[in-house]
């Protein structure tokens, strides 16, 4: 039986075999029980909690450590022979891959889930979670950017060349692509900051529209006339900007001018019959009303009340159904508008005798 067991094949004698295949078999069994036992129990106390991040480990941990364990045991079953060194080289190569591979993936599916819990917590809307979809995409091609740099120098390639070229190409794109970075900048700002949302009706000078689309570059909104204006993310992050979604009631101010002969009486009327008409009208909350000014050709009253809603076409139909009203109702109190009038004098000059 000795003699069996040292006998050699390949280099390595049937001893050293049967211990690669105990190794082998022993590490296999504990990475099932691990994976069938452990990991299931695991489960069925993460779906008892009401956070879904222990949910999240344990399958990040099925997913990737798992295959990590399985190819560790196949290494070390396989290291414990004496092999040559090309193989044992190789074995080591794939070793730092297969690390790296799923270190990689595990830290990617990682921020994927930080995003799709941020995007749930913030708004829970489809259109913020295709935002993040595009960073996502953008992090991930960072992460896997820097990951191939690790796995390079941990494979004994000098890349210090390589990142002084990256560095230097870096640079010269920066330089070149100074607007595209500034953009892309102003786009986590406003991914993060959310001055707006789609769905905002926005102004910006002398634009004003509903917005339609975020980019990486650019963002879109429908004019009232159903042109689309589109704006570089920059712009809208140097501009003062109007949100009229947030706007929780509307401010209205203006003014009526009525004839100078109109009566001490009816001029003291004028602001109570105002208010009364503001105040019978729903949505509008009646804030003030004064005799302003004597004008040029007419007595100025000014008027300020709120449009309880945000929507402007709602603040119209207020703002419509209250002059046709006040028209009414001066109409019935025999109460003139004023309107650009001129009285010229005329002095009547007798002719002098000769």
């Amino acid at each position: 039986m000795e003699d069996i067991l040292n006998k050699i094949f390949l280099g390595n004698t049937v001893q050293a075999y049967l211990i690669a295949a105990g190794i082998l078999i022993v590490g296999v069994i504990f990475v099932h029980i691990f994976k069938k036992i452990i990991l299931v129990r695991l489960k069925k106390w993460a779906a008892k909690t009401k956070t879904t991040l222990d949910d999240f480990i344990i399958l990040g941990v099925q997913k990737t450590l798992v295959p990590i364990l399985y190819f560790s045991v196949l290494y070390f079953a396989l290291t414990s022979l004496t092999l040559p060194p090309q193989v044992v080289n190789i074995l080591n190569i794939a070793l730092i891959v297969v690390i790296t591979f799923y270190a990689i993936k595990w830290t990617t599916t990682l921020m994927d889930y930080s995003f799709a819990e941020y995007t749930k917590r913030k708004t829970g809307e489809e259109q913020k979670t295709k935002q993040l979809n595009t960073l996502g995409t953008l992090g991930k091609t960072i992460i896997w950017i820097i990951g191939l740099i690790f796995l390079l120098d941990n494979l004994g390639i000098n890349i210090s060349a390589v990142v002084a070229g990256l560095g230097i190409g870096g640079i010269a794109v920066a330089l070149a692509a100074q607007t595209i970075l500034g953009d892309l900048f102003s786009y986590f700002i406003i991914f993060f900051d959310r001055p707006f949302e789609i769905g905002d009706y926005v102004q910006v000078g002398d634009k004003s529209g509903t917005i339609e689309h975020i980019g990486i570059k650019t963002t879109r909104l429908r004019a009232l006339h159903g042109e689309e204006v589109v704006f570089s993310n920059t712009d809208l992050t140097n501009s003062r900007l109007h949100n009229y979604k947030k706007l929780r009631r509307r401010r209205i101010v203006f003014e009526l001018g009525v004839i100078y002969e109109t009566s001490p009486e009816k001029l003291n009327m004028i602001p109570g019959l105002v208010k009364q008409i503001i105040d019978e009208q729903e949505n509008a909350e009646f804030n003030r009303g004064h005799f302003k000014a004597f004008g040029d050709f007419s007595l100025n009253f000014e008027f300020v009340f709120y449009v309880l809603s945000q929507d402007y076409k709602a603040y119209m139909d207020v703002q419509q159904s209250i002059n046709y009203k006040i028209f009414n109702r001066f109409s019935d109190k025999g109460i003139e508008f004023a309107y650009p009038t001129q009285v010229v004098y005329m002095n009547k000059v007798e002719p002098t005798a000769a």
